[in-house]
Order: C-alpha cells, then sequence, then structure tokens
C-alpha cells in the first residue's frame, strides 16, 4: 500500500456534480496543515460529471486524491467499503457528498480520536439541530429510537454520515448494504468503543436525496433484525498468551 498516511477522507459520491467541488474545498482548507491528508472519493454509477468535477478541484488546490469509479451504482455502503479498502491512512474519516456534513467538524473528532485507549473506537457525529425536513426528522428519530432500543450501542444519530475509526477496525466488521447505519454497533460488537461529537448539519443546496421513506425506514427493519443476530453470534476472544516455537531451540533434555 505503499507510505502509510495519517488520514483518509472516504467519500462516496453519486450525482454530486452540483456539491462536490464545495466541499472538497472545504475540506482541503480546513486540513490543509495535516500532514499525509487524503481524500478518497468513490463515484458510485453517476450520470453527471461528479468525478470530473472532483479531479479538476483537486488539481487546482494542489490536494492529494485518489478516485474509485463504480461502473454501476451499488449503494452508499459498497462505495465506502470501495474507498476504505484502498485508503492509505491508518485513520477513516467518513462524508457523505451531498455537502451536508461539513468539513470544519474533523479536527474536534479528530481531537476525541486522541483521547481513546482502546486500539478498535469510533468516533460518531450527532446532528444535534438537523436541518431536513420535519418528515425526514421525524423518520430519523423513530428509526433512532428502535435501533437503540434494541442495539444499546449509545449513539443518538447513526445516520450522520460523518464518523471516525481506524481503518483496521473497519476491516474486522461483517459487511453488507446498508451497514453505513451500524457502524457504531458493529464496532461494539468487535469489542471496541464509541465516543459521540456534536457536529454541524447543513441544508443540501443542490441535488436530490437518495433515500426516501421505504428505503430508508421500511427497509431497515430487516438490517436491523440481520445485525441483531450478528451481534448475538458474535464472540471477541480474550488471548491471555501467544507464543511462537523457535526451530532453531535445542529441545529440552530428558532427565
Amino acid at each position: 500500500m505503499g507510505q502509510e498516511r495519517t488520514l483518509s477522507l472516504v467519500i462516496p459520491a453519486k450525482d454530486e456534480e452540483a456539491n462536490i467541488a464545495t466541499l472538497l474545498t472545504e475540506a482541503y482548507g480546513v486540513m490543509r496543515d495535516y500532514h499525509g491528508f487524503e481524500v478518497v472519493l468513490v463515484d458510485d454509477g453517476s450520470t453527471d460529471k461528479t468525478l470530473d468535477t472532483a479531479v479538476r478541484t483537486a488539481r487546482a488546490l494542489g490536494g492529494r486524491l485518489l478516485t474509485i469509479r463504480h461502473e454501476r451504482s451499488i449503494g452508499q455502503s459498497g462505495a465506502l467499503a470501495s474507498g476504505i479498502r484502498q485508503a492509505r491512512s491508518r485513520l477513516i474519516v467518513t462524508m457523505d457528498g451531498d455537502g451536508q456534513n461539513d468539513p470544519a467538524d474533523i479536527p474536534a473528532m479528530l481531537q476525541k480520536a486522541n483521547t481513546m485507549r482502546n486500539p478498535d473506537f469510533c468516533i460518531a457525529g450527532y446532528r444535534k439541530n438537523r436541518k431536513d425536513t420535519a418528515w425526514k426528522r421525524f423518520q430519523s428519530r423513530l428509526a433512532n429510537r428502535v435501533r437503540d432500543a434494541l442495539l444499546h450501542d449509545g449513539v443518538p444519530d447513526t445516520g450522520c454520515g460523518l464518523k471516525l475509526f481506524p481503518r483496521e477496525t473497519f476491516l474486522k466488521l461483517p459487511w453488507f448494504d446498508h451497514g453505513h447505519r451500524f457502524i457504531p454497533a458493529l464496532v461494539r460488537g468487535v469489542g471496541g468503543d464509541i465516543a459521540i461529537v456534536e457536529v454541524n448539519h447543513r441544508p443540501r443546496i443542490a441535488g436530490i436525496s437518495k433515500y426516501n421513506a421505504w428505503n430508508r425506514t421500511w427497509a431497515g427493519i430487516l438490517d436491523l433484525l440481520g445485525v441483531l443476530w450478528l451481534l448475538h453470534r458474535t464472540r471477541v476472544p480474550v488471548i491471555s498468551s501467544a507464543a511462537q516455537a523457535d526451530p532453531q531451540a535445542a529441545p529440552a533434555e530428558r532427565s
């Protein structure tokens, strides 16, 4: 994978041509003094010029950009997995490509990450003051209450795309379509710790949401049942010792 970088910002995007230039400009501006910062953009089968716009913006700003393009859309979870697996950093930050997440929140999440002692953890963003429609906020509140009642992950806003975790932690997780909504619960399931950071949330300026009442709420019921089953079946080993036999060592003498 080459030289390890410090932080990779992974952005899944589908038909976000009108938003991606502003988002990248903000991200590079916030992180310009952060050594080794890179953006990993995953174009999830866009039909517009999302990818071209991102490349042109990164070149103009002199920012590191790794691009991945899916031939056809496979959804946000699949796009995140592609980006994280190709990222070259120890730490991963994820962010939606619609511009509603604010890159200015990344430094506070990094500061919180520096306090984590468990090597496996997730810093989850909490959009306390959401800028969505009343109907969308109601759906989200209902889904979060049901999820927390069953999974007990302690996260008030698991749908927030802004999260930070070690790449190695992510690679331990079982992954599936819509898995991005359950990252804190899955991290806790492998023995990790969870922390919450309040983050800014902005109204969508351009483009349209890829989610509706069906794929946001009702389809999530099946996913929730699946995650419950996964967590029930997960066993985290506690290793008391590990040793390697030395083939060059002389065998012990018998008395």
